[in-house]
């Protein structure tokens, strides 16, 4: 026991050092990199667990021998009692057992064997995730759902394109994906995933989850979308299960008046519909005449998410065969011609560039390890009061990194400057970000609009000119990096980065760079970004004349 009781306090220093990182951090489900925190504090749990689990299966070891002992000795003694205590060291031993031992047996018996175990979780349970962590990633895996078209199912059964470690959702996980869409008063999630939870239990899974709850929550959510049939079906499948529901026979008479009502209002608008229909057909037959909708019509969240799936617009052979790659020098920069870089053109309207090799894994690995304790919720600018505040369309953490925090920074300025020809001295620092749990941050604007006067005017360095951004991890699927307007997509390449204009030469912003970062589906998904200003830029790159030069 000695033992054991010397692991336990070891294991209280290793969960502190865990612990020390997460206390000052919370929306844990906006950065996948610092949930890995999480990993190990768990991970730290169930070795105190298990320790606390050795200490017991020892302490009713001894009992069990001690037990074993006495049924032997009391099964002999009891078959001649006075023969037995006619021995007088058994007669000793008796009264010895009776005044001493059963009192140190008991004292084993309620011997606490929990201190360690509850003291660690104790300590630990302050920095857990929250309820609006578990909420936030609940959203994100339904967010996800949305923008790549996938079934409950496909979900629940962990086949996800790229995915490493599988795991399946359990009939409680579907009903609480459920119950969450259902507090938001979504009810075609909470009809997906309730009948999902409903599936699994159907097919004989293993849950303390009652059929007649799920059934409940199900009909509900499809009588709220108005499909009133199939809510009655579901409402007499729970009055089979528990005909003494409270909700279920008053809940089914009146699916049945509703019903007939609806029949009947039918059947007198049965004549004008005819007519509507005959008028239908006739529209629609002249509208299939016509080509298909443009994408520029596509309202810009579909555009946004077709992107994402990678079913955006393809480029025409012609535009395509603009399109080079190249060992670029930047007109014989002296810190290039020995080595230039490879140079690719990804899309021409808007010219976005990438570049290969930009930057190496040892750099990519000291700036994660030098931001990681920095992060902290990405946020963004209040169009009406300029305020940064947190909003649930970005779901990322970021940290600022300046050259004063490491030489490998201002390298990176240096090599940025290099390639792109802009002055770095009034660029914002390198802000690095992390994306969470079906991380994304949706359709925006890098540069300030005209209805954003003071947008960058603390900074007195002018609007965001150019944004250069690094990839420093592949990503498995999603995470894209889109382009609605154009229906450009560049997608995530360890060790390159992608370089625009966000203004013309005018100093007027080019709209079509609104852009936006896919959810990531499966994987990590590391970036860094540099954000160029006006100010400094007045020799490297005049002004145009024309508005759109």
């Amino acid at each position: 026991m000695l033992s054991i009781r010397m692991e336990l306090p070891c294991c209280c220093l290793l969960l502190l050092s865990c612990l020390q990182s997460l206390s000052a951090h919370a929306d844990f489900f906006t950065s996948t990199g610092q949930m890995t925190d999480l990993l190990y504090t768990e991970k730290d749990l169930v070795t105190s667990l298990k320790d606390y689990i050795r200490a017991e299966e020892s302490k009713l070891e001894q009992i069990k021998r001690w037990a074993e002992k006495l049924d032997s000795l009391t099964v002999t003694a009891t078959q001649d009692p006075e023969g037995f205590l006619g021995h007088p060291v058994n007669a000793f031993k008796l009264v010895k057992r009776l005044n001493t031992e059963w009192g140190d047996l008991e004292s084993l018996v309620l011997r606490d064997t929990t201190g360690g175990f509850i003291s660690n979780l104790t300590i630990q349970r302050q920095h857990f995730p929250n309820d609006e962590d578990q909420t936030g990633a609940a959203k994100a895996l339904i967010r996800l759902q949305d923008t790549y078209r996938l079934d409950a199912n496909t979900i629940s059964t962990g086949n996800l394109p790229g995915v490493k470690y599988k795991s399946h959702m359990t009939a409680e996980d579907c009903f609480e994906l459920g119950k969450i869409a259902y507090s938001d008063a979504d009810y075609y999630h909470t009809e997906l995933w309730m009948a999902q939870a409903l599936k699994q239990l159907d097919e004989g899974e293993e849950s303390t989850l009652d059929k007649v709850t799920v059934i409940d929550y199900l009909s509900y959510a499809i009588y709220q979308q108005g499909e009133m049939e199939r809510a009655m079906e579901y409402t007499k499948r729970l009055i089979e299960l528990d005909p003494e529901h409270p909700r279920g026979k008053s809940n089914l008479k009146y699916f049945e008046f509703q019903l007939e009502k609806q029949k009947k209002a039918a059947e007198e608008e049965a004549p004008k519909q005819k007519e509507r229909e005959k008028r239908e057909t006739a529209e629609k037959k002249k509208k299939q005449k016509k080509s298909k909708k443009a994408f520029s019509l596509i309202p810009e969240r579909e555009k946004y998410e077709m992107l994402c799936r990678g079913e955006g617009i393809k480029m025409t052979p012609r535009r395509q065969s603009r399109l080079f790659c190249r060992y670029y020098d930047n007109n014989r920069n002296p810190s290039l011609l020995l080595a230039p870089v490879k140079q690719q053109d990804e899309w021409d309207r808007p010219y976005i560039v990438r570049y290969l090799d930009i930057i190496s894994d040892a750099e990519i690995e000291r700036i994660k390890q030098l931001a990681k304790p920095r992060l902290r919720r990405a946020t963004i600018s209040n169009p009406i009061t300029g305020v940064l505040e947190t909003a649930s369309y970005r779901i990322s953490k970021s940290a600022w990194l300046t050259e004063y925090d490491d030489p490998m920074i201002e390298m990176i300025n240096n090599r940025i400057e290099g390639v792109t020809g802009l002055e770095m001295d009034t660029a914002e620092e390198l802000q690095v970000a992390n994306y969470g749990v079906g991380g994304q941050y949706e359709p925006h604007f890098d540069f300030g609009r005209k209805d954003e006067p003071d947008a960058f005017k603390e900074l007195g360095t002018g609007n965001r000119i150019a944004t250069c951004l690094f990839y420093m991890s592949d990503v498995a699927a999603g995470g894209a990096t889109v382009f609605p307007d154009v229906g450009a997509a560049v997608w995530p390449q360890k060790g390159t980065a992608v370089f625009w204009y966000n203004l013309f030469a005018s100093g007027e912003g080019d709209y079509s760079t609104r852009h936006a970062a896919c959810p990531v589906l499966v994987g990590n998904k590391w970036v860094s970004n540099k954000w160029i200003h006006e100010r400094g830029q007045e020799w490297r790159r005049p002004c145009g004349l024309s508005e759109s030069e």
